[in-house]
């Protein structure tokens, strides 16, 4: 069951956004998981009445094994969703889908891959000798299809991940894939050691991640909720990593009760330590900061790997109207 919450701060009278007057107004963010730190700045966002600021009362809807939230919002049932990387949206444009990406939460994606330490596995380099890739479907056909043609990686070498730490745990000489906030957690408590951490975009794999999309119809006839959530959102980040997060955190344990403190404690500190949200054009552009530059690079890569066909009108994929504006800077400390 999915499950909703709401934001509890008072949501009487209009809001001046820009040129525009934005009366009290429902909308439905679907994320593409359960409840977690890496949907901190949303929970944020709602928990200190930043979206209820400027006119939204915003309920968060968990994604989770049985829930498709983006068919939801190609469906008009939702107004937002969280975005895995850039190809989802690339197909969706292949597709004649009217999807579109307003802007980027995760400058990096968090994909990671971990190797046991003092195995002769400690450098990007050495990650070829490794006996085992131990890796998704999803994974293998795109990050690892990069790393195959821009480094040498071979494909014979992936066995599947089943979500199971134990087989790399048990294997001194695999590699296994994982998010940086979550399989390194728990290889560490299961396996009793820390493990190479190497995450994928710092090699290369520049896609964005976890996106905030909408349908292009949302943005043409209502502009301003678009606006207001993407600013709230932003502003919610910033809040989440460098401010107080207790009542986000709060929530989202409230959500998902399996969500320890400890888990979330690592989380947040690895998405500080890797800068997956705020780091590189962020720093003076923004957090949720996308270029055309960026976008290009990516797919260019992704079509040179056979994982993205080409010709694809990826501008149509995104926009920039609501970001890159410097919102949130003054956040930070």
């Amino acid at each position: 069951m999915t499950l909703l919450l709401r934001s509890s701060a008072a949501l009487t009278g209009i809001l001046a956004l820009g040129s525009q007057a934005l009366a009290s107004e429902s909308v439905t963010f679907g994320t593409n998981w359960l409840a977690q730190p890496e949907h901190g700045g949303f929970y944020q966002a709602v928990a200190d009445g930043t979206y209820a600021d400027c006119g939204l009362d915003v309920t968060i809807a968990q994604g989770g094994p049985q829930v498709n939230n983006r068919a939801l919002l190609l469906a008009g049932k939702i107004e937002f969703h969280m975005g895995g990387n850039m190809l989802e949206a690339f197909s969706a444009v292949e597709q004649n889908i009217p999807v579109k990406v307003v802007a980027a939460s995760f400058q990096k994606e968090p994909q990671v891959l971990m190797t046991h330490p003092g195995q002769g596995l400690d450098t990007w380099e050495e990650l070829k000798n490794a006996e085992q890739f131990i890796l998704g479907d999803a994974g293998f056909q795109s990050y690892y299809q990069y790393m195959i043609t821009e480094f040498g990686f071979d494909a014979s070498k992936r066995v599947p991940y089943t979500f199971n730490p134990a087989p790399f745990i048990a294997n001194p000489k695999s590699t296994q894939q994982g998010y940086i906030t979550s399989e390194p957690f728990a290889v560490e408590r299961e396996g009793g050691f820390k493990p190479n951490l190497f995450l994928v975009a710092d090699h290369g794999f520049d896609t964005y991640s976890t996106t905030i999309e909408t349908m292009q119809a949302t943005i043409d006839e209502k502009p301003e909720v678009v606006k207001c959530f993407v600013e709230g959102s932003i502003k919610g980040w910033y809040n989440y990593l460098y401010g107080d997060n207790a009542a986000a955190n709060a929530l989202i344990q409230k959500d998902n009760p399996d969500m320890s403190d400890e888990q979330i404690a690592f989380s947040i500190g690895k998405l500080k330590e890797y800068g997956i949200v705020d780091s590189g054009d962020t720093e003076t552009m923004g957090i949720g900061a996308m270029t055309d530059e960026r976008m290009q690079s990516f797919y260019d890569k992704m079509v040179k790997s056979g994982v993205a066909k080409e010709g694809i009108d990826i501008k149509a994929s995104y926009t920039l109207d609501y970001v890159n504006n410097g919102l949130g800077l003054e956040l930070k400390n």
